[in-house]
C-alpha cells in the first residue's frame, strides 16, 4: 500500500532520488508530518477550496457515505465510507482524493527506473519512507531486493519502532538508514507517540553495534520535544553510538491535512520553533562531535 511516490528528492538521502511513501505506522505522533500515512487502508481527502459543490460525489457513492449539511458543507461519514474512490474518480476539480492504493514490486519498479539515470550521475537512489515502511515488512523486502538487483542505492527513513527479528532480515538490503529519534524518556514517547522510547534506543544502539551507517533525524517540537531534559537525554545517548550526522526537522503546522482527512489534531502549539532556539539545539549536538543539518 503506497500513498505517494515523489522525484527528484535532494533532502532523504545522499544525490538526487526517488521517495516511495508506504502506508500504515504504529505510532500515533501528536505532530505527524504525513498523517495519510499513519491508517494502512485507503482514505479520502477533501480539499474543501477545490470544491465546485456540484454534489456528484453524492450521487455517485455507493454507500451514501457523503452528505451536504447547512452551508453546502460536504460531510464524511468515515466509519461508512470504504475508499472505493468512485466520488474522487467523478470529481471535475479533484476537491476529493484517493490516497493510497496496491502496488505490486514490479510496479513500484516501473516507476523507480525512470530515475536511475539520475542516480548514476548524482550517486542518489531510493529512499523508502512512509508511514513506516517496516510496518509493510514483506513488501518493503521486496523492494530492497529488487533495487539491490539492479545495483540501487537504498535509504529507509524509519521510527525505529520494529521488531528485531525484522530488522535483522532486512538491514543487509538497506544502504543507510535515517533514524528518527523523538523523545527519551520513556512517559513521555508513550503519551506524545504512542509508544516507549526503548525499544526505539535499542534498536538504535543495534543498528550502531553492527555498523550500519545511520543519519539521525530529530524533529524539534515546541514544549514537546524541545526541553532541555529531552536534548541532554539525547545527546548523552547519541553520544555513546556510531553517528556522525543529526538533522534537525522543525515543526510545521499541518493541521489543514487533518482536517482534509477528517482526523483529530492533538497539538496546541502551531508555531515552528524560533531561530533562537534551533541555534541552541544545534550548539548541544555540535557539542558531542555531530555533524548538524538544519532543515525547514
Amino acid at each position: 500500500m503506497i500513498f505517494d511516490i515523489q522525484r527528484f528528492a535532494i533532502h532523504d538521502g545522499p544525490g538526487i532520488r526517488t521517495n516511495v511513501f508506504l502506508k500504515g505506522c504504529p505510532l500515533r505522533c501528536w505532530w505527524c508530518q504525513n498523517p495519510e500515512g499513519i491508517s494502512p487502508k485507503p482514505q479520502i481527502m477533501y480539499f474543501e477550496y477545490k470544491c465546485l459543490h456540484c454534489h456528484l460525489c453524492v450521487d455517485v457513492c455507493p454507500l451514501q457515505a457523503i452528505r451536504i449539511d447547512k452551508g453546502d458543507v460536504h460531510i464524511i461519514d468515515r466509519e461508512l465510507c470504504d475508499a472505493c474512490g468512485k466520488c474522487s474518480d467523478n470529481c471535475p476539480s479533484n476537491a476529493l482524493k484517493l490516497v493510497g492504493r496496491e502496488y505490486s514490486v514490479e510496479e513500484v519498479m516501473e516507476e523507480i527506473r525512470k530515475d536511475v539515470t539520475f542516480f548514476d550521475s548524482s550517486g542518489g537512489g531510493v529512499t523508502f519512507t512512509g508511514g513506516e515502511p517496516f510496518f509493510q515488512p514483506l513488501f518493503l523486502k521486496g523492494l530492497l531486493e529488487a533495487c539491490k538487483a539492479e545495483g540501487i542505492h537504498t535509504v529507509v527513513e524509519t521510527s525505529g519502532f520494529v521488531s528485531r527479528e525484522i530488522l535483522r532480515k532486512l538491514m543487509q538490503y538497506i544502504d543507510l538508514f535515517y533514524h528518527d529519534i523523538k523523545l527519551f524518556d520513556d512517559e513521555s514517547s508513550s503519551l506524545y507517540t504512542g509508544v516507549p522510547s526503548k525499544p526505539i534506543l535499542d534498536n538504535m544502539r543495534f543498528l550502531s553495534e553492527s555498523k550500519r551507517d545511520m543519519v539521525i533525524r530529530f524533529p524539534v517540537i515546541p514544549t514537546i520535544t524541545d526541553t532541555e531534559e529531552n536534548i541532554r537525554g539525547i545527546a548523552g545517548f547519541l553520544s555513546t553510538l556510531r553517528v556522525e550526522e543529526i538533522h534537525l526537522l522543525p515543526f510545521h503546522d499541518v493541521a489543514e491535512k487533518y482536517a482534509r482527512l477528517g482526523m483529530p489534531y492533538k497539538m496546541r502549539v502551531h508555531e515552528a520553533p524560533s531561530r533562537e532556539r534551533l541555534k541552541e539545539i544545534k550548539e548541544v549536538f555540535e557539542g558531542i562531535g555531530l555533524k548538524v543539518v538544519l532543515y525547514g
